[in-house]
């Protein structure tokens, strides 16, 4: 029976030898982003009410306050650790 680390270590390997094989990355991905950016416009106009133009607008301002949380959550949590690092309060 493997460790948990071993598990990861052994999906890492396999992991990147799949890249390894992979020619195009961007088809590869392809329906993975699709379903992402198809997430926003489902969350601004669920009823698909909005013009075509309008949903893609405001599924792309979602999809930025998305990004844009994200980027302020590790940040915060950046600024936390390097506290703690310090010893510093938490």
């Amino acid at each position: 029976m493997s460790t948990p680390t071993e598990r990861t270590l052994q999906a890492r390997i396999a992991a990147h030898e799949s890249w390894a094989r992979t020619g195009d990355r961007a088809e590869r991905t392809a329906k993975a982003r699709a379903a992402m950016l198809s997430k926003f416009d489902r969350l601004v106009d669920p009823d698909g009410l909005l013009s075509a133009e309008e949903r893609a607008y405001r599924a792309d301002q979602a999809r930025k306050a998305h990004y844009t949380r994200l980027a302020l959550k590790s940040a915060q949590s950046r600024r936390r650790r390097a506290r703690n690092a310090k010893g510093g309060e938490r």
